[in-house]
């Protein structure tokens, strides 16, 4: 270990994750540790231990369901034609040069490394990913899920990624979607697998692995798991709050169920929301926006399979929805995230490619000046025809997972004007431009490097450089 390593260790084991009045994390806006108040004014952390009673009502009607058999239908193709997952050959550092890294098509994004799923502790396809900073040793770690568990990557130096460990999975069966978030030094980790709850893994352990290659893949161990669910689709955190939001849950008709992970390896029910039915994925922040009516509360940004969803989460007992937008040609609103200043949000319709009218990757895009009436602005079609998945928003770009169009930046400044206009793009996905569910499944474009970790489906672990103004 590090003399560096060594004295974070000696400071984690000083720190506390709360004091009774205040929690402390690091977040994807500050990579150093800061104070937030446990206790707001006209906030609720809730006052229930167990989910019970009408928090156990299954989701009625989900979509989802349909298309997670249509996924797993395709995907024993795949196998059976022995294309999922693709071997490759690990790489690294290869410049994007007139549109071309290696064999892959590019725009202003260099190939930083890339890992194989064989190299990460898996023989299974890859699903979600994320990423941690130690906000002690400023390392950055990528967090890559596999359909058999989740695996760790040091990536502080991305053209050289540590593989440091994988985290089996504890549910009863083998499927691809998994979700990772963290909050307080501990990664949540989620999955649509019978029995499988929700993992809490302590980051820190990771530590004395730093710069250390191994030979083989360590394995990790849980250090809790919040059972009160089974198998879930999505994991939603709030970092200044300390709430878990689990969506797409066998519980609580779908909605938000709320876990408070102030205590990470103590996680206890909150509350649950089931007013708008089978949520698929959120954002939940403590609002800032122009909105003055609602400033200072919690407010989550649902994407509820046929709506924009908006709800006042402040108090845990209490939850209201403060309004619900469809819109025309909805197919699947599957996920989105909001701009810094939470004026406008883009948002991906997951099914609108393949049953809509035009097959080429829509964007929508969101005015949320009123929280009780958001309003849709206009979309952005790209060039290529693909099924979008996973976007965020990081300053003045927004960061899109695109299946089989790969990694696509979108600039995020013309919003306002019902415009977002591609920036740049690195496509991984070279055996795949169609509207089909492979290739890329999601990014994480927060670290303070700039460097941005994508997820291939079928090929591992991208580390990618945008070029950007």
């Amino acid at each position: 270990m590090s003399i560096l390593s060594a004295l974070a260790v000696t400071v984690a084991l000083q720190w506390v994750p709360h004091n009774g009045t205040h929690h402390f994390t690091n977040t994807i806006k500050h990579v150093d540790r800061r104070a937030y108040p446990l206790v707001r004014p006209g906030h609720n952390r809730g006052n229930t231990t167990h989910c019970a009673g009408d928090c156990l009502k299954a989701p009625q009607r989900s979509i989802m369901s349909q298309v997670m058999k249509e996924k797993i239908r395709l995907h024993k193709e795949c196998v059976e034609a022995s294309e999922c997952p693709i071997n490759r050959q690990f790489m690294s550092e290869t410049k994007c040069v007139n549109g071309k890294a290696g064999a892959y098509s590019c725009k202003d994004v260099d190939l930083l490394s890339f890992t194989p799923i064989r190299e990460l502790g898996s023989t299974y396809d890859a699903s979600d990913s994320w990423g941690w900073t130690d906000p002690d040793t400023k390392d950055e770690i990528a967090i890559i899920g596999m359909m058999d568990g989740t695996a760790f990557v040091q990536v502080t130096d991305p053209t050289n990624p540590i593989v440091l460990g994988f985290l089996p999975q504890t549910g009863k069966s083998t499927v691809i979607w998994t979700d990772m978030k963290v909050y307080n030094d501990h990664c949540f980790i989620i999955r649509e697998s019978r029995e499988h709850g929700m993992q809490v893994f302590d980051l820190t352990k990771l530590r004395p692995f730093y710069g250390v290659a191994s030979p083989h893949v360590r394995g990790l161990e849980q250090d809790a798991l919040y059972s009160e669910i089974t198998s879930t689709h999505n994991v939603v955190i709030n970092e200044e709050t300390g709430f878990a939001y689990l969506v797409g849950t066998k519980f609580c008709s779908g909605g938000l169920h709320v876990v408070d992970i102030s205590d990470p390896k103590k996680p206890r029910f909150a509350g649950c929301f089931a007013e708008d039915g089978y949520t698929h994925d959120a954002q939940c922040v403590i609002y800032t926006g122009p909105d003055a009516k609602y400033q200072g509360k919690e407010i989550c940004f649902n994407y509820n399979e046929d709506s924009l969803t908006i709800v006042d989460v402040s108090d845990k007992t209490n939850m209201k929805m403060l309004s619900r937008e469809p819109y025309d040609n909805s197919h699947y609103t599957h996920q989105g995230w909001l701009t810094e200043d939470m004026t406008h949000l883009m948002l991906n319709d997951e099914l609108d490619e393949q049953n809509g009218p035009n097959p080429h990757t829509r964007t929508l895009l969101w005015n949320v000046e009123s929280l009780e009436k958001p309003t849709l602005v206009g979309s952005h079609f790209a060039d290529v025809t693909s099924i979008d998945h996973n976007l965020y928003i990081k300053g003045n770009y927004g960061y899109l997972a695109n299946y089989c169009s790969g990694l696509r930046i979108l600039d995020a400044t013309q919003m306002e004007k019902g415009r977002a206009e591609e920036a740049a793009f690195f496509d991984m996905v070279d055996y795949c431009d169609s509207v089909t569910f492979k290739g890329a499944w999601s990014n994480y474009p927060y670290f303070a490097s700039g460097n941005v970790v994508v997820s291939s489906i079928e090929l591992g672990l991208f580390m990618l450089k945008p070029n950007l103004p």
